[in-house]
């Protein structure tokens, strides 16, 4: 049977294997990942081990190739905003509000089920629910994001996330007036200790987490940045801004309703309040081509909510 193969980068060393596979680029979820070592079909320098093992820099990961299937997924005829597409990749433009693959409560109308529609393959390493998915966009972010359309292209991908090689710029409208014009926020980020659909960078286990930030305009109570991942824990940019209490504007997961008090001009605050998801767009996205290893770069502009935002803040001032 054919094995997926991997190597423990220092990125991932000292954490549990099911931890490992069910991490942002494999995307096995944990009960899967657990599964598939229980059964045998997970080896760690050729032996099997427990889910608990801890892998380490250089241990080599074989993966049977099976069909992890935990709910039916099918094609669904879905407009897709395709930036480049070929036999190995395709680079959407996600909209703002679209489930990147299905979970509780997103059965269907996920990203995964517009590509089921449009690409005759896709990558089998996420499984039936997430195939060819590398990595994720929050459902309420706009913006970049790359999928793999075969095993080899996913491997490949997948191995320059862990390395943080991949370049991600965000654009995101925070409150508050940053008192820098540049920062860095590094602070390891993990499941909140009380809430487990949350990530927290107060947590028992968490893992290294960097974003680096730059203002491009200030405006009363609120601050227009850029931000750059270095790493890409889920949640990570919402997280970290939350954390130096900036939170994105209308983030309802870590932000706070008080927030929208600081807000004076009312024409601001009706739009601030009619917006149906966090103003963080991931307008760029640079990686290397895992067959051709050519140099691949994507830029989108601004969504029209964000843009009126702007427009408003703009004009104020």
């Amino acid at each position: 049977m054919e094995k997926i193969k991997l190597q423990v980068s220092e990125n991932n060393t000292n954490i549990r294997l099911d931890v490992f596979l069910s991490s942002e680029q494999l995307m096995f979820s944990r009960a899967q990942a657990q599964k598939a070592i229980k059964e045998g079909r997970v080896l760690v320098n050729s032996k099997n081990v427990k889910a608990s093992f801890h892998v380490y820099t250089g241990d080599f990961i074989e993966i049977e190739k099976i069909d992890l299937v935990s709910i039916d997924v099918g094609p669904e005829d879905i407009k897709l905003d395709v930036l480049f597409e070929d036999m190995s990749i395709i680079v959407i433009n996600k909209p703002a509000g679209m489930v990147v693959h299905p979970a509780s409560g997103n059965y269907s109308g996920t990203l995964v089920n517009a590509l089921l529609f449009h690409c005759k393959n896709l990558s089998g390493i996420g499984g039936a629910v997430r195939p060819g998915i590398v990595h994720r966009l929050d459902k309420g972010t706009s913006g970049v994001l790359v999928v793999a359309k075969n095993d080899k292209a996913h491997i490949g991908l997948s191995k320059q996330f862990e390395e943080h090689s991949v370049k991600r710029i965000y654009s995101a409208l925070v409150y508050g007036v940053m008192k820098e014009s540049t920062g860095v926020i590094n602070l390891p980020i993990g499941r909140h200790n009380t809430d487990r659909k949350k990530m927290s960078t107060i947590t028992r286990k968490g893992r290294e987490a960097v974003t680096h930030w730059e203002l491009l305009e200030s405006f009363d109570h609120l601050s227009f940045l850029r931000v750059i991942l270095e790493t890409g824990r889920t949640h990570q940019v919402r997280v970290h801004l939350s954390t130096i209490d900036h939170p994105i504007v209308n983030d309802l997961d870590y932000g706070t309703s008080k927030r929208l008090k600081t807000i004076t001009d009312k024409r601001l605050l009706d739009v601030i309040k009619g917006l149906k998801r966090p103003l963080l767009h991931a307008g760029f996205l640079e990686f290397i081509h895992p067959e051709t290893n050519e140099t691949m770069k994507f830029k989108v502009p601004l969504t029209p909510d964000f843009t009126s935002v702007l427009n408003i803040l703009r004009a104020d001032k």
